[in-house]
C-alpha cells in the first residue's frame, strides 16, 4: 500500500473514533455487529480476501484485499489504532491489534487481552503441533449461546472504547 493511502485512511478515521475492524471471512456474527454499530453510530469495516455479502448500512463498508492468505489480517493491522475495535478469531492478528491498543473480540465474545494473550498464543502453538500428529480438531460449532454472549461483550467493549477508557 502506498503511503498516501495509508495517510487518507487515517485522517478519514480521525473524526469516526472508535471504528470497528471485522476479520470478515469466517465471522458468523456480521449482523450483530452492524446492529450493535448503529446503535452506537459507528463505522464498521469488514476486511476479506473476496466480496462477501453483507447487510448494507450506511456506516457499513466492504473492504477486499487481494495478496497472500494472511493480506486481510495485515491490512487490518496497518490501519487499527488505539480504542479501535477488531473482532476477529485470529489470534496472531490479536496480538497485532492489541499492541496498537486496539480492543480485541472473538466471534465468541471472548475478549482478547494483554492478560490473556501469551496463554492463546501458547494454545494455538499447542493446538497446531497436536493437529499435525492426527489429533483433536477444529474449534466447536458456533452456538446461540456464543451469538449471546458476543452481542453482550461487544456491547460493554463499545462503551470502554467510547469513552475512551482503558482495555477491558
Amino acid at each position: 500500500m502506498d503511503p498516501g493511502t495509508a495517510e487518507r485512511r487515517a485522517g478519514q478515521r480521525l473524526s469516526m473514533r472508535p471504528h470497528i475492524y471485522v476479520d470478515a471471512d469466517a465471522c458468523p456474527v456480521k449482523a450483530e455487529t452492524i446492529k450493535v454499530a448503529e446503535r452506537h453510530g459507528l463505522p464498521v469495516t469488514f476486511v476479506a480476501n473476496s466480496w462477501l455479502g453483507i447487510p448494507r448500512s450506511p456506516r457499513v463498508r466492504m473492504q477486499v484485499v487481494s495478496g497472500s492468505f494472511d493480506a486481510a489480517d495485515d491490512w487490518i493491522a496497518e490501519v487499527v489504532a488505539a480504542d479501535d475495535i477488531v473482532i476477529t478469531a485470529d489470534i496472531p492478528l490479536a496480538s497485532r491489534s492489541l499492541k496498537k491498543g486496539a480492543r480485541v473480540l472473538g466471534p465468541s465474545g471472548k475478549p482478547f487481552t494483554e492478560d490473556n494473550i501469551g496463554n492463546a498464543l501458547a494454545t494455538r502453538e499447542l493446538m497446531a503441533d497436536l493437529r499435525a500428529y492426527g489429533v483433536g480438531g477444529g474449534p466447536p460449532p458456533f452456538s446461540p449461546k456464543d451469538r449471546s454472549r458476543y452481542l453482550e461483550a461487544l456491547e460493554s467493549v463499545v462503551r470502554l472504547a467510547k469513552s475512551g477508557r482503558g482495555n477491558a
